[in-house]
């Protein structure tokens, strides 16, 4: 038999239907609100009635428990009848409506065991209690026994006589179930993060108004199609429905012109055994949402884990740590009753686990130290309360090392206590494995106290970090007068923009990026980043402010709005702003290379100091009136404060350039070297070898002159390029890896959260609870200097940090929503 359904969510009257030449009854009851009971029905005989009632049940498993449905009739497949469980193999066909049109749903009922009717026995006429065939049990009804076979759910006692075969059918029937529910509660919702990343709607064909009763009823086998054709569908597809009504519907709208697809029903599907089915979105994200891996044990967890990070208030950013999945990974293996941790255990027993483990690779770290030396990193901020604080880092090839904080409010105006902690910190490292300290300020406490360190340790430099250095050259350059106006100009641009809501939605909806304004853990950097980042959307803010959209707004006609239109239509003003980027973004490109790529910049950064200063003065046409006065900032700051003999011996001991055709040698490179052999080897008669040694590397002789040597000269760093190939000259390969293997950058690079360090040192704690907490300080520190946020990073990457305070400062705040 087939029972033909017609399911909708407001049907207030069953349609006229013409099923077939036999025309039998037609049930006329209205359909009734959920949940649903049992359907009135109009049938002769108990036979009838049992079949019709277990046809609703399969109805209700297919199209849902939760939208009314009514039975209309029944056509018979075949001469005669079949009833009960004498039926075989059949074809039910559930035709519901969807939108005004009628869609059809089919489900075989193979004989054989599929029926649930055939593994239990019904001991009441309404079908509450059911024994099961297998063991006899009594359960509550049909849909019971589906789990107590298939071994599911938490309050059935499961089969143990049920055969395998039909065990994994009900697992798969009840599975099944479970999944069509959950993707129809999926598609019901309508929120832009819903993760589905597909289009899930089959591509639309177009068809005609017309065309479109004919889909249904011409696609459909012959023996439906009958009776299909005096169906009066009263309720037509709007063409343009007012609002979405799930995910799916915004699928059908188009993102570019904002103007609605129509949406059109796919064509009928015929199946080998002559069976009507349309295909609809539904069908085509239950596929996709399998291939995601969508289950609801996992929308759960991801809703656990979002509660989590925003009730504690933490950076959303964590969730990018590989530590995070581990963690995940390792509570999934613990299965299902895992207990967390308390709080106690986190910071007791298993905070000095951890820390076992981070001391053990603190010592890894350090054996490599008497090969390639260390680079002593000094980073030092204040906090709200006016208190100083300086860290120390020991950073190597290996590894970067915290090695302690301090509160240094005492000594930061005092040269003695300075030079004393200087002193303490070199001398904890090892005074044969230090060969520079980069500090991170040029203050006259902190200068001064370098000298008496480099007094008493003569094997040791003092340096200035060069980005530290590169922000200073930056602030002196937007100190010109020409300079400084441009950068005023566009800092009351993007404080207008940033100002309203309005106006920032209509730049974000111009411009090819989100935000125009670039914060940056350097001050002076973030503002030339910012400065390129409206030139290279010139075009687009200039059709911003010509657009509609921008002159409807009251605060447009305004005199601010009004200025800043002009200001943006100005042509003066964007070729001052391109020239001021060519000639300070060249600088900028030099601090990426220093942070942005993790390789060790000090065989580099004399080499890409003079290449910024040649592509500034071919940038700006070579006029000098132009780039001189830009060159002679540059110089100032490197001969005063970024330039270091070891820059200059890095140079010339990096191939890459020593063996390049626009190598030179001018006196300051000479004297760099002569000073970092006097100083780094104290043995005389090691000096001596050095300086013949170096003939060889001069000559490109020797192991210098292997094939495989001159092909690797550009192609690995040049630390590692000395250990491979250098072993013909042993003195001078040493002394050329402790220097190559060196850093010119600071510590700020490492983004490092200072909260830690700031409540270490607040007044108040016992001995006990201070020494957990600078556990907890050794700890973090080292898993995050580990755990580099400038791995993978691209070239600009390393500068722009959205917790940086540079996105305050001048570019966004002053201006009053209004």
């Amino acid at each position: 038999m087939i029972y033909i359904i017609i399911k909708s969510q407001n049907l207030r009257r069953p349609p006229r239907f013409l099923l077939s030449p036999r025309k039998p009854p037609v049930c006329t009851a209205p359909s009734l609100p959920p949940p649903v009971g049992r359907l009135q029905r109009e049938r002769e005989g108990d036979e009838g009635a049992a079949c019709a009632d277990a046809e609703e049940e399969r109805a209700g498993s297919v199209l849902g428990d939760e939208t009314p449905f009514t039975v209309l009739g029944s056509l018979p497949l075949a001469s005669g009848t079949s009833t009960g469980r004498e039926r075989g193999n059949e074809c039910s066909v559930y035709a519901y409506l969807s939108r005004g049109l009628v869609r059809f749903h089919t489900s075989m009922n193979e004989s054989g065991g599929d029926h649930i009717e055939d593994h239990g026995t019904a001991l009441d006429e309404e079908k509450k209690k059911v024994s099961c065939n297998y063991c006899h049990k009594v359960v509550g009804g049909f849909n019971r026994l589906k789990h107590h076979l298939g071994s599911l759910g938490n309050d059935v006692m499961a089969c143990e006589g049920v055969p395998a075969d039909v065990k994994a059918h009900m697992r798969d029937l009840l599975l099944e179930k479970k999944k069509e529910k959950l993707l129809k509660e999926v598609g019901e919702l309508y929120h832009p993060d819903l993760p589905l990343k597909r289009n899930f709607l089959p591509k639309p064909t177009h068809p005609t108004t017309s065309d479109k009763g004919k889909n249904v009823v011409e696609s459909a086998p012959d023996n439906v199609a009958d009776g299909l054709k005096d169906v009066p569908l009263k309720r037509e597809l709007s063409p343009e429905p007012s609002e979405p009504r799930s995910c799916l519907d915004k699928h059908t709208q188009s993102t570019t012109t904002g103007k609605r697809r129509k949406v059109t029903e796919p064509a009928t599907e015929v199946d080998a055994n002559g069976s009507a089915h349309i295909p609809c979105p539904t069908e085509d994200v239950k596929v996709d949402l399998k291939r995601e891996g969508l289950q609801e044990s996992a929308l759960h967890a991801a809703r656990c884990i979002s509660r989590f990070l925003h009730e504690a208030g933490v950076d959303l950013s964590l969730i990018k740590f590989q530590s995070f999945q581990k963690m995940v990974d390792a509570v999934i293996n613990c299965g299902a009753g895992y207990t967390v941790p308390c709080y106690d255990d986190i910071r007791g027993w298993i905070l000095q686990e951890e820390l076992k483990e981070v001391h053990g690779r603190v010592e890894q770290v350090k054996l490599s130290w008497p090969q390639t030396g260390c680079s002593i990193l000094v980073d030092g901020w204040m906090d709200g309360r006016g208190r100083s604080f300086l860290c120390f880092f020991a950073d190597c090839p290996e590894g970067t090392i915290f090695l302690k904080s301090v509160d240094a409010s005492d000594a930061d105006r005092d040269v003695d206590a300075l030079f004393s902690l200087f002193c303490a910190v070199v001398e904890e490292v090892g005074i044969q494995h230090v060969i520079q300290v980069v500090t991170h300020v040029t203050s006259c406490y902190m200068e001064a106290a370098g000298k008496k360190l480099v007094e008493k340790h003569r094997t040791l430099f003092w340096t200035v970090s060069a980005d530290f250095c590169i922000d200073l050259i930056l602030k002196k350059i937007g100190m010109v007068d020409h300079v400084k106006k441009v950068l005023d100009d566009a800092k009351m641009i993007t404080k207008f923009l940033y100002g309203h809501a309005l106006a920032l939605d209509l730049m974000r909806r111009h411009i090819h990026t989100r935000d125009l304004v670039r914060p940056s853990r350097l001050k002076y950097v973030a503002q030339f980043l910012t400065l390129e980042a409206m030139v290279s959307e010139k075009e687009n803010l200039v059709n911003m402010v010509r657009s509609p959209a921008w002159n409807a707004p009251f605060w447009t006609s305004r005199g601010k709005g009004k200025a800043i239109a002009d200001l943006v239509k100005d042509p003066l003003f964007w070729g001052a702003a391109e020239e001021i980027v060519k000639s300070t973004i060249p600088v900028v490109h030099v601090l990426c290379q220093v942070d942005g790529d993790g390789k060790i910049p000090i065989g580099s950064i004399y080499d890409s100091m003079d290449r910024a200063k040649e592509a500034i003065k071919r940038d700006l046409g070579d006029w000098e009136a132009k780039y001189f006065p830009l060159w002679n900032i540059i110089d100032d700051i490197w001969d005063n404060y970024l330039h270091s003999p070891l820059h200059s011996a890095g140079y010339y001991l990096n191939p890459r350039f020593f063996y390049s055709s626009d190598f030179f040698v001018d006196a300051e490179v000479a004297n760099g070297l002569l000073c970092c052999i006097i100083r780094l080897v104290e043995d005389r008669q090691k000096q001596d070898l050095i300086a013949l040694q170096l003939d060889a590397y001069r000559a490109g002789s020797g192991g210098f002159s292997e094939e495989t040597a001159v092909d690797q000269r550009t192609k690995i760093p040049p630390a590692l390029w000395w250990l491979l190939y250098g072993g013909c000259s042993p003195e001078l390969q040493g002394f050329a890896i402790r220097i190559l293997s060196q850093t010119c950058s600071g510590a700020l690079r490492f983004r490092l959260r200072r909260s830690l360090s700031e409540r270490l040192h607040a007044r108040g704690w016992n001995s006990i609870e201070r020494q957990r907490l600078s556990d907890a300080e050794f700890l973090h520190y080292n898993l995050r200097l580990w755990r580099s946020p400038l791995l993978g990073a691209g070239p600009k990457d390393s500068l722009i940090w959205e917790d940086a305070d540079s996105w305050e400062d001048g570019f966004v705040d002053g201006e009053e929503e209004g």
